[in-house]
C-alpha cells in the first residue's frame, strides 16, 4: 500500500461511506481554512488495486523558522480498530511528511469514549477507551485532557436527539422561558450574507467577520444563517391581551377578598398585581420598539448541515433585549426546524466541570436544558516526526502560542 494525494472528487467520494465522516473533513472546510493561511492536502492510503483504504484532510502551515506542522481535523477517516491498517497508514504518513520537513501532525478524532448522564453527571465509558492506549502504542503523544476549551475542538459536546425532542424534554425553566418568548412577537427566518454583519455584531469572537463570510460562502447550501427577529406589533397585541385578562383576574381576587380574608387568596391577588405590573412594562417597551425597532434581529446562529447532523457553529443574542428570552426561542426554533430532516443537533462544546460553582455552569445549564446528552471525545494526539524540532517548539512556547484558545 502507498500514500497518495487524492483529487477532491476521490476524497469526497470516499468520505460519503466512511462512518467517521464529518464537516471538518470536507472540501468546504479545507477551502475555509485555505483562507486562514493554511495549505491543505487530501491524502489517501491506496492498495495495489487502487482502492482507498483510509483518507484524511491534512491542513498544514509553517511554524518557526523552517518547520511545518499538520493537522487532521477530527482525525483520520480510518478504522482505528484495524491495527495493521493504522500502523501502515502512520508509517506511510511519516515517510511522506518527513520529506517535507514536518515536525508533527495533530489529530483529535471524533471518537466518543464516554456518555455522561446529564442529571447525575455519572460517566459511562465504552470500549473506545482502549483506543487511547492503542494510539499511544502506534507512536502518538497523548496531550492533556482539558476540562474547558483550550484544545482546538471541545472535548465535551452537548447533543440533542432530534427525532425524540419536543418541549416536554426541556427542563422546567427552559419550558417556561420558551413559552414566555413565544408570546413576545419573536419569529424565525433564514438570513442571507447581508445579515452576517448584524450576526457578527452580537458575537464575542476572536475570529474576524471575514472568517464567517468564508464559512457562509464555501459551505453554501450546507449552511443556514438562522435569525430571530421581533415583531413589536404582535408583541403589543399579545401583551395587551394578557394585561386585560389579568385585570379581570385581579378584579375577581379583589371581590373574593372582600367576601373572605384568606391568606391564600391574598397571595393570588399579590401575584396578579405583579403580573399586571410586568405586562404594563411590556406594553410600554413593545410600543417603543414598534416605533423604532420593529423586525430588529435579536438572536442568530450559524448552522452547518452535514450528513445526519446539524451543528451550531456560533450563536448569540442581543444582550440589550434579555427580557425577550430570544436565545431560548432561537434554540427551540432550530430544534423544531431540523427535527424532521436530521437526526442529531450538535449544540457545541460544554465544560467538563459540572459543579454549580464553575465559571461555565450557566453555559452548561443553558445547553443541557434543551434535553441534551453529553458526549466526551477521545482528545488530542500529536504524531511526532522530528522530536528535536517538536521539543524546541514546545520549549520556546511556539506550540502554546499556535494552539492557545484561552
Amino acid at each position: 500500500m502507498k500514500i497518495k494525494e487524492l483529487t477532491i472528487q476521490a476524497f469526497s467520494e470516499f468520505t460519503k461511506n466512511n462512518p467517521l465522516r464529518n464537516y471538518m473533513q470536507s472540501e468546504e472546510y479545507a477551502r475555509v481554512m485555505g483562507e486562514e493561511k493554511y495549505n491543505y492536502d487530501y491524502i489517501g492510503l491506496v492498495d495495489e488495486t487502487g482502492l482507498i483504504m483510509a483518507a484524511t484532510l491534512i491542513l498544514w502551515k509553517r511554524i518557526g523558522f523552517n518547520t511545518k506542522y499538520g493537522y487532521a481535523p477530527k482525525g483520520f477517516l480510518i478504522n482505528y480498530y484495524d491495527s495493521n491498517l493504522v500502523r501502515t497508514f502512520i508509517d506511510k504518513l511519516k515517510e511522506f511528511y518527513q520529506k517535507k520537513n514536518f515536525a508533527f501532525i495533530k489529530i483529535d478524532p471524533e471518537i466518543v469514549i464516554n456518555e455522561i448522564d446529564p442529571t447525575t453527571f455519572e460517566s459511562h465509558y465504552n470500549p473506545n477507551m482502549k483506543l487511547k492506549q492503542d494510539l499511544q502504542r502506534y507512536g502518538f503523544l497523548k496531550l492533556r485532557d482539558n476540562l474547558y476549551f483550550e484544545s482546538i475542538n471541545p472535548r465535551f459536546n452537548a447533543y440533542v436527539d432530534l427525532k425524540n425532542s419536543d418541549l416536554t424534554n426541556y427542563s422546567k425553566a427552559h419550558r417556561n422561558k420558551v413559552r414566555n418568548s413565544r408570546r413576545k412577537g419573536l419569529y424565525v427566518e433564514k438570513g442571507t450574507q447581508k445579515d452576517l454583519d448584524a450576526f457578527y455584531s452580537m458575537l464575542k469572537s476572536k475570529e474576524s467577520l471575514t472568517h464567517y463570510k468564508n464559512i457562509y460562502n464555501y459551505f453554501g447550501d450546507k449552511l443556514d444563517l438562522i435569525l430571530i427577529r421581533v415583531n413589536y406589533e404582535n408583541f403589543v397585541k399579545n401583551s395587551q391581551l394578557l394585561y386585560e385578562q389579568e385585570l379581570d383576574n385581579n378584579n375577581l381576587y379583589n371581590e373574593i377578598l372582600r367576601r373572605r380574608n384568606k391568606e391564600s387568596d391574598l397571595h393570588k391577588k399579590m401575584d396578579s398585581d405583579l403580573k399586571i405590573s410586568a405586562y404594563k412594562n411590556e406594553i410600554k417597551d413593545a410600543t417603543e420598539g414598534l416605533r423604532t425597532l420593529n423586525n430588529h434581529i435579536v438572536a442568530a446562529a450559524l448552522v452547518i448541515k452535514y450528513d445526519n447532523r446539524v451543528h451550531v457553529i456560533e450563536s448569540s443574542f442581543d444582550k440589550n433585549f434579555k427580557n425577550l428570552n430570544a436565545n431560548y426561542f432561537l434554540y427551540d426554533s432550530i430544534i423544531n426546524n431540523y427535527k424532521y430532516d436530521y437526526e442529531y443537533l450538535d449544540l457545541g462544546g460544554i465544560a467538563g466541570n459540572f459543579k454549580s460553582t464553575d465559571k461555565y455552569y450557566r453555559l452548561n445549564r443553558f445547553k443541557l436544558g434543551f434535553g441534551a446528552s453529553i458526549f466526551e471525545y477521545i482528545g488530542e494526539f500529536d504524531l511526532v516526526f522530528n522530536k528535536i524540532s517538536y521539543d524546541s517548539l514546545l520549549a520556546t512556547g511556539k506550540l502554546a502560542n499556535e494552539f492557545n484558545k484561552n
